[in-house]
């Protein structure tokens, strides 16, 4: 038989258990994880924007002529990649150089205002399918946002640290590698070396087109003496259909060599978008560092 004592023996051990259970499932916070060889400081562009800057650095001295540099865009969601990969480098000799991710003031991933930074303005009226990622008509920074890449936040890194000028890389992502490309375009001789990493070169109907035949024209023309080299790559699960459209830019591009462009493509096997950048992490640092 139950009887009010046997309930209320329960009731007790019900109760003391519970503070353990939540214990378990909330377990005390711990300092929190910094990680080696690496600092973070906010800076403002010329037009007053804040951008929040990660640094991976060396332990050792600067090579003869400083140390090269590898400028990641969208630094929230992909600088801790690339500096703990350069940090293990360095016991191998092979990462004697800055990572300097280049983000904004959150914790978040990503930030909205990556697509007034990374993208070009769009027609008035677009394909449906492409309506929702369309910046507004004042979202157009991406040559501001290159300025600032290639001005004061260069500047900025060589107070802090003696860099190489003719030894800058850059790497973008989605929006990004778009941008990355663009800066090819638009800066020949911005960066030594550029990685863009499954470009949305569909967007806006591949509206960057216009700027490679102007690229090309130049180039071939003698207009452009000094080019940066251009890894593309992508995979084979990109849903954003942007493996092709890379592949096939890499094939325009290649008979450029014989101008100065160096262009290399990579596919990953079984990447999706998503996860081409981690993919592509220590390729990359093998392509800029080499």
């Amino acid at each position: 038989m139950i009887n009010k004592w046997t309930i209320s023996a329960a009731i007790v051990a019900m109760t003391l258990s519970l503070p353990l259970a939540a214990a378990q499932a909330q377990p005390a916070a711990g300092p929190a994880f910094a990680m080696p060889s690496t600092q973070m400081f906010e800076t403002q562009s010329d037009g007053g924007e804040t951008y929040r800057i990660f640094i991976s650095y060396p332990k050792g001295e600067p090579p003869e002529g400083g140390f090269p540099v590898l400028y990641i865009i969208d630094g929230n969601a992909y600088f801790a990649s690339f500096a703990e990969t350069r940090r293990l480098l360095e016991y191998a000799e092979k990462g004697n150089a800055l990572v300097v991710g280049v983000g904004y003031p959150t914790d978040d991933a990503y930030d909205a205002r990556r697509t007034g930074d990374f993208l070009f303005p769009v027609p008035t009226v677009g394909p449906p399918a492409q309506a929702k990622s369309q910046p507004s008509a004042t979202n157009t920074g991406r040559d501001k946002f290159l300025d600032f890449l290639t001005g004061k936040l260069r500047t900025e890194i060589g107070k802090r640290y003696k860099i190489n000028p003719d030894r800058q890389s850059l790497f973008g992502h989605s929006f990004g590698g778009l941008f990355a490309i663009h800066a090819l375009y638009a800066r020949p001789g911005a960066f030594q070396s550029i990685v863009a990493a499954s470009p949305s070169l569909e967007w806006n109907v591949q509206d960057l087109l216009r700027e490679e035949r102007a690229f090309t024209a130049k180039l071939t023309s003698g207009q452009v003496t000094k080019t940066s080299r251009l890894m593309l790559v992508a995979g084979d699960q990109d849903t954003d259909d942007d493996a092709e459209p890379a592949r096939a830019l890499a094939a325009r591009l290649d008979p450029l060599s014989a101008y100065g462009l160096s262009t290399r493509y990579r596919l990953y096997e079984d990447e999706i978008h998503m996860t081409v950048p981690a993919r592509a992490v220590t390729d990359t640092l093998r392509f800029v560092l080499r």
